[in-house]
């Protein structure tokens, strides 16, 4: 019974929980933007704000400061707003920190988010999108279709299996094990007979039992050859045993979108998840976001701060009533500062993720074609860890596949191969699960690893919110903020970068509102 606590049977609990209302859930925090007018009488006068980087907190300081009146810049080193929200296109070119330069070829209009990809339809995310424009679609993030194929020492071990499959003899197997545990007692003394004959009716539903509380398989795990008209009733497919399902651990991967910021269906941006970013850039205004500014130097002085950065080759400074920093914790030690040493530390602390993609364009959408998979992912416990399907273009005459997305050391197996190497390894271990076609029609592919990325060289940052150099970090030294998704209770996601840029926004206004 090891395998049975792999089944996602937490995950199923904590989704029932959470549907009636007694899981924990996180209370919204209102956040009013600033205003024209809100200085008017309070802090009259010229307020200029340097903000450091152009990721999504740095362009939303950026954005709602600009709603009051603020003189804000932003200094960005890269030539993109985004930070580490990128999509790659036919064109893009990078130099990564292996030195290794790749210019992606893809065909026009096709793309893929080499950083976010998803959204969450509780995330602000989507709020921004309305507010600047910003077209959405649907982005399928499970599928029955897609694979798992995990390793081990069972029947079932590197074979692949579809989620349809395992989902039905897991949850089928599962029902009845505790079908059976409660109708022999084992439960009497937390269950009343009402209670039990409840959670009969739920499991005969959840598993699809027959009318004695066995699993004898399911229309569910699917046909080998669909139904059809008249007396053509199709071929159902078998179940698996169940002490193969069970061992195999199947059904890993099955809570994943019982996760708060995950869910079957989320929404993307049309045309990649930069197009916020681009969004915002245009509201801004150009002028005021500065790309190809590589920071130097920030220093706090007696009436402001001081940033020093390099534009075009050339040496540049700029003074500013507040500087907000949005620059990934690790590398803002790096520039010449008078920061407090116990700050210093408190940046230094936060740990750093590995992390990375590979994108794959095909001349053929055999997925669609040959194995009817429409979005989704196939998982595995190979080093490529998943493998993505296209949300966007449909039936047409191409598409990129998502080769790996991958984090920790099932990346770092990558992240110090050349691109060529990448792919080679991407394309066997798929060809383990999708067969041989995954090698076939290969027209194009980019790869990156975060780690290697300049200006980045990390995911995201790793640390314990409740930590004392978490929360120093949540206060100014002196008029420099610090603020982005590792200020924040969702690490990783846009939502997080965009609400600590919110918080600080509130506090530089307040403190601007309250200094005369």
């Amino acid at each position: 019974m090891k395998g049975l606590g792999a089944t996602g049977g937490a995950g199923v609990v904590y989704g029932a929980m959470s549907a009636i209302g007694l899981a924990p859930a996180a209370a919204a925090a209102a956040f009013r933007p600033p205003a024209m007018g809100d200085l008017v009488g309070q802090a009259p006068g010229h307020h200029r704000v340097v903000v450091l980087g152009a990721g999504p907190a740095g362009l939303a300081a950026a954005y709602e400061l600009g709603k009051a009146g603020y003189d804000v810049t932003v200094l960005e080193a890269r030539t993109r707003p985004g930070g580490r929200v990128w999509s790659i296109r036919g064109g893009t070119e990078e130099t990564d920190l292996n030195g290794e330069t790749q210019r992606a070829t893809f065909s026009e209009g096709h793309f893929f988010n080499m950083g976010a990809t998803r959204i969450p339809q509780s995330h602000v995310t989507l709020d921004y999108c309305r507010e600047l424009g910003v077209e959405l679609q649907p982005f399928g993030n499970q599928n029955a279709n897609t694979l798992v194929n995990y390793a081990g020492d069972t029947p079932l071990s590197k074979t692949s299996v579809t989620y349809r499959e395992a989902k039905s003899d897991t949850y089928g197997y599962v029902a009845e094990l505790l079908h059976k545990a409660t109708s022999r007692g084992a439960l009497d003394d937390v269950l009343s007979a009402d209670d039990k004959a409840a959670l009969a009716e739920f499991l005969t539903d959840l598993g699809d039992l027959s009318s004695d509380g066995r699993y004898l398989g399911s229309t569910r795990r699917g046909y080998a050859g669909e139904p059809g008209a008249g007396t053509d009733y199709g071929t159902q497919l078998p179940p698996y045993g169940m002490s193969d399902v069970i061992r195999s651990g199947l059904g890993r991967n099955f809570a994943f979108d019982f996760e708060y910021d995950q869910a079957t269906i989320m929404m993307t941006p049309v045309g990649g998840m930069d197009r916020i970013y681009q969004a915002f850039t245009d509201r801004i205004g150009a002028e005021r976001v500065r790309f190809g500014a590589e920071v130097t130097a920030v220093r706090n002085t007696p009436d402001g701060v001081t940033v020093e950065f390099r534009e075009g080759g050339r040496p540049q400074s700029i003074t500013a009533d507040h500087v907000i920093c949005t620059l990934p914790p690790h590398l803002v030690p790096r520039l010449d500062h008078n920061l407090p040493a116990d700050v210093v530390a408190a940046l230094g602390s936060a740990g750093r993720t590995s992390s990375g993609k590979l994108g794959i364009e095909y001349s053929r959408r055999w997925w669609e074609t040959d194995q009817r998979i429409y979005g989704g992912a196939s998982n595995t416990d190979k080093d490529i860890a998943q493998i993505m399907f296209p949300y966007d273009h449909f039936h047409a005459d191409r598409g990129i596949v998502v080769g790996y997305y991958n984090t920790g050391p099932r990346h770092q197996a990558f992240e110090s191969l050349t691109h060529r190497q990448r792919l080679a390894k991407a394309l066997t271990e798929g060809a383990e699960i999708h067969g041989d076609v995954y090698r076939d029609g290969v027209t194009a592919s980019f790869s990156g690893s975060w780690a290697r990325t300049r200006f980045s060289e990390s995911a995201w940052a790793t640390w314990d919110q409740h930590s004392p150099e978490y929360r120093l970090l949540l206060q100014p030294v002196g008029r420099i903020w610090f603020t982005g998704d590792h200020l924040s209770n969702a690490i990783a996601w846009q939502h997080g970068a965009l609400t600590s840029a919110r918080a600080v926004v509130t506090a530089v206004h307040r403190r601007v509102a309250g200094a005369n």
